[in-house]
């Protein structure tokens, strides 16, 4: 098991496709760094010598990953609320900040439903199954 900027990667797993397990990578990056460090795309991890490893993690360096990537990306959501933005009271409000409609969809963002006003139906119905079940009992 290799183990580049701090993350674990198995072994047979091809080296491109376990790159994109570093968060801030993806299939792009990951291609340009292979290409790079000239290693062949189909080589697996547990194929990659150590001189190989030290080449891949020294293309890295030059990228914002993992906990830098995290930092930079909370620090500009922190400087957007701190200004007073639209985006950054989006952001506070834990609503969707890209000009998504919230109406009926972003679930995901807002979380579950949650049911506001009267439940007229619902007690009615369940105040007749009480009765039905009260009166079953009583005979």
């Amino acid at each position: 098991m290799a183990r580049i900027a701090g993350i674990d990667l198995q072994d047979n797993w091809k080296v491109n496709y376990a790159l994109t397990n570093i968060k801030g990578l993806g299939w792009t990056l990951s291609g340009k760094i292979m290409e790079a460090a000239k290693i062949d795309i189909a080589k697996r991890v547990s194929d990659l010598t150590a001189d190989e490893v030290a080449k891949i993690g020294v293309e890295l360096e030059k990228y914002s990953i993992e906990g830098d990537l995290v930092r930079d990306v909370r620090g500009n959501v922190q400087r957007l609320q701190v200004i007073g933005s639209y985006r950054g009271m989006r952001h506070s409000k834990n609503l969707p900040s890209r000009g998504q409609r919230t109406r009926t969809n972003g679930r995901t963002k807002r979380g579950k439903r949650k049911t506001v006003g009267a439940f007229k139906k619902e007690m009615l119905s369940k105040m007749t199954q009480a009765k039905t079940e009260d009166a079953r009992k009583q005979k």
